[in-house]
């Protein structure tokens, strides 16, 4: 059946209220470099972004690296060593880490973006002290547990038009070194700092799933309340629960509502905010 203007119409007007209800507030979202290398979904994820700027949105995006930094390790003979789907971070593996996230990776994204004719500015953790840690685990290595963002900067890019994209890697306030941060996390405590309205995390994930394996099984939204319950029972397990923590911490600190969603599926950011239905799953108090 062909999409008629009517639909299109239709579209729009299903948007509105909700370009209304964000236009000066201010949406961190978390991009998962499993969907960012996949270069149609980059592009969805660009035009998505761009769109939400352009309607007066005060977008910020955070990204890791993970398969480009695996990427990079194994070009280079090394294998990635990981605890407990934590990166073990040597110094030689930290310096890979800030080359890649740093340059490559932040730097491309920026590139896109500016590609379509609108103001970004790439920044990093240590960029004005933003993100700054103390180490987690000496077994570890150099991962750092964020104690402190400082989001003087990024507002202030804000404020100039721009949209900031930052890499996660933060200043070390314990000793003399960089520390490699989860991306989640810098989100999560971005967003509180920053006073955000929502926060997204784009994963490759569905979201939350009542029956672990059946994605029509998706639970739109949860209050923070149930999570415990969910964890016990195992419906919210692996990876996924650290996802989960960093956006209850962010709802539970003034963020409105935080959302895990799958950014496999084209312009899900777009369907999440701007529609009526969203596509993954939101906590909020």
């Amino acid at each position: 059946m062909p999409y008629t203007h009517a639909d299109r119409a239709n579209v729009l007007t299903e948007a509105l209220p909700y370009i209304q209800r964000y236009n000066g507030k201010t949406i961190v979202i978390k991009c998962d470099s499993s969907v960012m290398n996949d270069k149609a979904l980059k592009d969805a994820v660009v035009s998505d972004l761009v769109l939400l700027h352009l309607v007066g949105v005060r977008v910020v995006v955070v990204h890791g690296g993970k398969t480009e930094i695996d990427a990079m390790l194994t070009s280079m003979g090394k294998t990635p060593v990981y605890q407990n789907g934590v990166r073990v971070t040597t110094p030689e593996v930290m310096d890979i880490v800030q080359q890649v996230l740093c340059g490559k990776v932040n730097k491309d994204l920026v590139s896109t973006i500016s590609r379509t004719g609108n103001l970004c500015v790439g920044l990093c953790g240590i960029d004005g002290a933003l993100f700054q840690a103390k180490q987690l685990d000496p077994e570890l290595g150099l991962v750092g547990k964020l104690t402190k963002v400082d989001p003087v900067l990024v507002q202030d890019a804000l404020d100039a038009g721009y949209i900031p994209v930052i890499a996660s890697v933060a200043q070390g306030t314990d000793q003399d070194t960089l520390y490699n941060v989860s991306a989640d996390t810098a989100a999560s405590k971005l967003a509180v700092a920053l006073g955000a309205e929502r926060l997204l995390l784009l994963t490759n994930q569905r979201g939350i799933l009542a029956k672990p394996g059946e994605e029509s099984s998706l639970i739109p939204e949860l209050q923070l309340s149930q999570v415990p319950a969910l964890v016990k029972d195992g419906v919210i397990s692996g990876d996924m629960i650290a996802r989960v923590d960093c956006c209850v911490e962010a709802a539970r600190s003034g963020v409105k509502s935080s959302t895990v969603l799958d950014g496999t599926i084209p312009h899900a950011i777009l369907l999440e905010l701007l529609s009526d239905a969203g596509v993954g799953t939101m906590l909020k108090n």
